[in-house]
């Protein structure tokens, strides 16, 4: 992804701005501390994994980097939930007890947006295509469970737990879908960012773990242009 593409990404570029400047002017110690994210203080990097990859985050500069490829992420979409996640993070471990969207606090006031952006799209993409969620599944270290047609629990990142449940759908009922977090989510990320996690982690599950060639939330680049997800 080249940067001039992420001109088109305008609805991204604000709020990762935004939170890039509150990271910038912490202190990473302090960050490290409060996340337990590992900061390497000669390097001035933070270790971190997303969905059982190994990524690099600059401080000050919030640059976002693969660790096996080197390659740079200029998704917006994935930075500024990396620097959420840092900024914000409280280092709660997992409750072992899981909740829906709604139970978490403001859930319900963005439940209609969450269900049709991010629990729809979970149905949409795996219904039909059962081998790529088990592909995706083993591919970023999920534990597969016996619960409907397909689920999976895995570490978004760390202490963040997510469950994808998806029943496949018949003659007489649609393909449908939930997404569960375990109870500390609250300590991480807010209801707003969690629409978000929910679609970027169903696009790391479909590409194994991989973080697409976005220039966006909504877009994605192809060869003829720009699609829209």
């Amino acid at each position: 992804m080249e940067n001039k593409d992420l001109k088109y990404d305008r609805q991204g570029r604000v709020p990762y701005e935004y939170i890039q400047n509150i990271f910038s002017k912490a202190d990473p110690v302090d960050i490290s501390n409060q996340s337990t994210i590992p900061y390497d203080r000669e390097s001035s990097y933070f270790k971190i994994k997303i969905m059982g990859k190994n990524y690099t985050v600059n401080h000050p500069s919030g640059e976002l980097y693969d660790t096996e490829s080197g390659e740079e992420i200029k998704a917006y979409a994935i930075k500024t939930l990396i620097l959420r996640y840092l900024v914000n993070s409280k280092a709660v471990p997992p409750f072992n007890k899981d909740i829906t969207y709604k139970e978490i606090p403001g859930g319900l006031v963005y439940y209609s947006n969450f269900y049709n952006r991010t629990i729809l799209k979970l149905a949409r993409v795996f219904s039909s295509k059962p081998e790529i969620f088990r592909e995706g599944s083993k591919a970023v270290g999920a534990q597969i469970l016996e619960r409907a047609d397909l689920c999976c629990k895995f570490e978004f990142i760390n202490n963040v737990y997510i469950t994808f449940i998806v029943w496949q759908g018949d003659e007489e009922l649609p393909a449908s879908a939930n997404i569960l977090f375990d109870k500390n989510i609250e300590y991480y990320f807010n209801a707003e960012d969690l629409a978000v996690v929910g679609d970027v982690a169903i696009e790391l599950l479909k590409n194994k773990g991989k973080i697409p060639e976005w220039i966006g939330l909504y877009q994605k680049k192809t060869k003829d242009g720009y699609e829209i997800n």
